[in-house]
């Protein structure tokens, strides 16, 4: 419980700003933080698409790469302001995140929590668990980009 507690604040909390830096860089390593998670959470879903060649090391290696991420201190990238800018690209945060920091902290909460309990179950090497659990992980991510994502522009 303490440490959802100390989580949530180091998510929204007002010394992130000076911490990460300025507007644009937060934004642009944010974005390479979630291509980072994107690209192993790709990485599992591979391997669970290909059971015949599955390698339980690779899952095992992406899902704590995605643990690692999620534990880094992303809420210091979330100043305020970032939801306008460009980091690599036009950020797609949505002003709600900031007009809603209670539900932000909660999705950002989750998203931690499951990253941490995949990491978990990988380590198994229980291909069903492995499965249910990154169903709920992928959720988490869905529940953010749901709530505080634009749609990307076609």
């Amino acid at each position: 419980m303490l440490l959802r507690a100390v989580l949530g604040i180091a998510f929204l909390g007002v010394a992130a700003v000076s911490s990460a830096g300025p507007i644009e860089d937060q934004i642009k390593f944010r974005q390479g933080a979630y291509t980072f998670i994107g690209w192993n959470t790709n990485k599992i879903k591979a391997q669970l698409d290909n059971p015949d060649s599955f390698s339980k090391e690779e899952v095992i290696a992406a899902a704590n790469a995605i643990a690692a991420a999620a534990n880094s201190g992303l809420g210091a990238l979330y100043g305020p302001g970032t939801d306008k800018g460009e980091g690599f690209r036009k950020t797609r945060l949505k002003s709600e995140f900031f007009e809603k920091p209670e539900e932000a902290k909660k999705v950002a909460l989750q998203f931690n929590l499951e990253a941490n309990e995949f990491a978990k179950v990988a380590a198994t090497g229980d291909v069903g668990q492995i499965k249910a659990k990154f169903g709920k992980l992928t959720q988490s991510c869905k529940s953010c980009h749901d709530s505080f994502r634009e749609k990307e522009a076609k």
